[in-house]
C-alpha cells in the first residue's frame, strides 16, 4: 500500500533547486569559452568536435554509476546530497585551473575533469526532484531548475564581455587567454561551490523506507531477457565492425571511428550481459538499460534530436559567428575576440530567455499538456537556429536567442517530467543516469559526423552546423508526440 507524497512549499522547492544556479554557472562558462580556449591554444576548427568528446563521454560513464550508487546511499547528509557536494568541490578546482592551461591537451583533460565533476552533482539533482516532489509538482520543480540554469548562465556566459566593459584586458595574455576569461572562471568556481552548499545545508531528504511507501510507479521486472540481449549485442557488434572497415577502406574522417567504435563497445556489453551471471553494478545498470520502461524508449528519440542540436550550437557558434558576422578566422585578431565575446552575450541571452520561459512553461503545461508544450518550445528553438543563416547584423541574433531560450528551458524540464512518473523510487537515480545516455549519444554522434557533413556538403562553413541543429529540433518536436501524456493526481497537503 502506498501513501500520498505531501506537497512542498515554493521556498522549499526554491532551496532544493538553488544548487543548479552554480552548476549551470560552471557549465555555461565551459560552453561559451572552451572552444575559444582550444582555438587560442592552437586547435584547428575541424578538430574542435573531437576535443569536446571528453564532455559527453564523462557523462556516459559517470551519471549511471552515480545514479546507481546514490540509490543505495544513506548518510548523515542523506541520499543525493553527498554527491552534490563531492561534484561541486571537484568542478570548482577544475574551473580555477582551466584558464591557466599551458597546452591544448591540458585544457582537453581539464574539460574531461570539469564535465565529469559537474555530472557527479547534476544527475542526483534530477533524481532529487523525483524523490522529493509528488507528480503534480514535478513540472514546477524541473521548471525551477531551468530557471536557475538560465539565471546562472546569463551572468556566466556574458561575464567576459562585462569584464571587458569594466576595463579588464581582453587582449591575449602570455598564454593567449585573456584576463576577462581567467577572472570569469575564478568567479565561476566561487558561485558553483557556494550555491551547492546552500542546497546541501537548507534541504532534507526522505529516508529510503519512506520513499518506498510513496512509490506509485509500476513495478519494473528486473529479469533480463538474456537471449534477446545476446542477439542485439551480436547485431550491434557486427554492424559496428562492418562500418569500421568501411571507414578504413574509404579513408573517411577519423571522427567516424568514434561512432563505429561506440557501436562495437555497446555490442560487446550486450553480449556480456546475455551471458553473465553477475549481479554487480555493471550488470544491473546494463540490465536496466536493456529493459528500460517504454516511456524512456520513446523519450530517447526526443532527447537524441534535441541534444544533437544543442551540441552543434555549443561547439560551432563561436566559429560560425566570428567567420560570418565578424569576417575573421584569425583567433588572435581584435575582431575575433570581439566576436567571441559577443557569442558569450548571445549565450547569456538564450539562458536569460530560458529563465523567463521557465516561468511561462508551467502555465503552458496546464493549458496544453506536457507534449504540446514541448513541441512548441523546441520548434521555437529550431526557428532560432535556422535564422543564424539569414541574419547579418550580429545584434539581431539576440532575437534568434528568444526561441533557443524557450527550447533550452523545455529540454531541461519537460522530458524529465514526462519520464519521472514512470520510474520506481528505488531506481530513480539509476534510471535518470541511464536517461543521460540519450543526451550523450547524440553529442558523440555530432562530434563524429558534423565535421564530415560540413566539409562534404557546406564547404566547411561552421554556420551550417547551426542550420543542421535547427532542423534536428523540428524532428525532436515531432518525436514527442509519440510519448504518453501522464495523468496528474492531486497532491496531499
Amino acid at each position: 500500500m502506498t501513501s500520498r507524497k505531501p506537497a512542498l512549499s515554493f521556498w522549499q522547492i526554491w532551496n532544493m533547486c538553488f544548487g543548479f544556479l552554480g552548476l549551470q554557472f560552471g557549465f555555461a562558462l565551459q560552453n561559451a569559452n572552451v572552444s575559444r580556449i582550444f582555438q587560442t591554444l592552437g586547435a584547428d576548427v575541424n578538430d574542435i568536435p573531437m576535443l569536446w568528446v571528453a564532455a559527453p563521454l564523462s557523462g556516459l560513464i559517470v551519471q549511471p554509476i552515480v545514479g546507481y550508487l546514490s540509490d543505495r546511499t544513506w548518510t548523515r547528509l542523506g541520499r543525493r546530497r553527498p554527491y552534490f557536494l563531492i561534484g561541486a568541490v571537484l568542478a570548482t578546482l577544475a574551473l580555477l585551473w582551466m584558464p591557466n592551461s599551458p597546452t591544448l591537451w591540458v585544457a582537453a583533460g581539464l574539460l574531461w575533469i570539469m564535465d565529469a565533476s559537474i555530472n557527479i552533482s547534476m544527475e542526483p539533482f534530477r533524481a532529487f526532484v523525483g524523490d522529493q516532489l509528488p507528480p503534480r509538482q514535478r513540472p514546477l520543480g524541473y521548471a525551477m531548475q531551468s530557471f536557475f540554469i538560465g539565471l546562472g548562465a546569463v551572468v556566466a556566459s556574458a561575464l567576459p564581455w562585462m569584464l571587458a566593459r569594466l576595463g579588464v584586458s581582453n587582449a591575449p595574455g602570455a598564454s593567449g587567454i585573456p584576463d576577462t576569461v581567467r577572472y570569469a572562471f575564478y568567479a565561476g568556481g566561487a558561485v558553483l561551490l557556494g550555491s551547492v552548499l546552500w542546497t546541501v545545508c537548507s534541504t532534507r531528504e526522505y529516508p529510503p523506507e519512506t520513499l518506498e511507501a510513496f512509490d506509485t510507479a509500476p513495478v519494473v521486472d528486473g529479469a533480463v531477457d538474456r537471449p534477446a540481449a545476446s542477439r542485439w549485442g551480436l547485431l550491434w557488434l557486427v554492424a559496428g565492425a562492418a562500418l569500421t572497415l568501411g571507414v578504413a577502406l574509404q579513408h573517411l574522417e577519423k571522427e567516424l571511428y568514434l561512432l563505429t567504435g561506440g557501436m562495437m563497445v555497446f555490442g560487446i556489453a550486450l553480449l556480456w550481459l546475455g551471458r553473465t551471471a553477475s549481479r554487480g553494478p555493471a550488470a544491473q545498470v546494463l540490465g536496466d538499460l536493456f529493459g528500460m520502461p517504454e516511456a524512456m524508449r520513446q523519450l530517447a528519440w526526443v532527447q537524441l534530436f534535441s541534444w544533437f542540436a544543442l551540441f552543434a550550437m555549443w561547439i560551432y557558434t563561436t566559429a560560425g559567428v566570428t567567420q560570418v558576422h565578424y569576417g575573421t578566422t584569425d583567433t588572435h585578431s581584435a575582431a575575433y575576440n570581439e566576436g567571441a565575446n559577443w557569442v558569450g552575450v548571445l549565450f547569456a541571452a538564450y539562458n536569460g530567455f530560458a529563465a523567463l520561459a521557465a516561468v511561462v512553461i508551467p502555465w503552458m503545461v496546464k493549458r496544453w499538456g506536457l507534449r504540446i508544450s514541448h513541441l512548441v518550445n523546441v520548434w521555437l528553438g529550431g526557428a532560432g537556429l535556422l535564422s543564424f543563416l539569414l541574419v547579418r547584423d550580429p545584434r539581431w541574433l539576440l532575437a534568434s536567442m528568444v526561441g533557443v531560450g524557450f527550447a533550452w528551458a523545455s529540454i531541461l524540464s519537460l522530458p524529465y517530467a514526462l519520464l519521472s512518473d514512470n520510474l520506481p523510487a528505488r531506481k530513480m537515480g539509476v534510471y535518470m543516469g541511464i536517461f543521460n545516455f540519450f543526451i550523450v549519444i547524440p553529442q558523440l554522434l555530432a562530434a563524429s559526423v558534423l565535421g564530415l557533413l560540413l566539409r562534404a556538403f557546406f564547404h566547411g562553413q561552421p554556420i551550417y552546423a547551426l542550420v543542421l541543429g535547427g532542423a534536428s529540433l523540428f524532428v525532436s518536436g515531432l518525436c514527442v508526440l509519440r510519448v504518453r501524456e501522464p495523468v496528474m493526481a492531486p497532491v496531499a497537503t
